[in-house]
């Protein structure tokens, strides 16, 4: 990894020298030449396909992780109910039972109202 970082560096720090160098004229060509690429319809082209293929991944991406959350959250609550006392099973509509309650703090606000 250092390696990587190495060469980076020296590459950017030559980029600076070199760039230093040329002056505001070179730098002015190199937009020039990097708008004239950009702007060529096969680098278009080849873009457009690129986002389509992305947006395909992450949509993908996305419906694998929508299925697997449920199970995911399933499992932290198993454990954290093993972990922590008076905390039971959760019913079918998804509210837990904390017990009698005799474990709650009750939260209020400075005026003297509960929360």
């Amino acid at each position: 990894m250092a390696k990587y970082r190495i060469s980076f560096l020296t590459g950017l720090a030559a980029g600076y020298v070199l760039g230093a160098r040329a002056g505001r004229e070179r730098y002015d060509q190199l937009v020039k030449a990097a708008k004239t690429v950009t702007e060529h319809p096969a680098v278009q082209q080849a873009a457009g396909t690129v986002q389509a293929q992305a947006t395909g991944l992450a949509t993908a991406a996305g419906a694998k992780i929508g299925d697997r959350v449920p199970q995911l959250a399933k499992t932290a609550r198993d454990k954290v109910s093993e972990k922590v006392p008076g905390l039971h099973s959760r019913d079918g509509n998804g509210h837990g039972d904390v017990g009698d309650g005799s474990n709650l703090t009750t939260l209020s606000h400075p005026d003297g109202n509960g929360l």
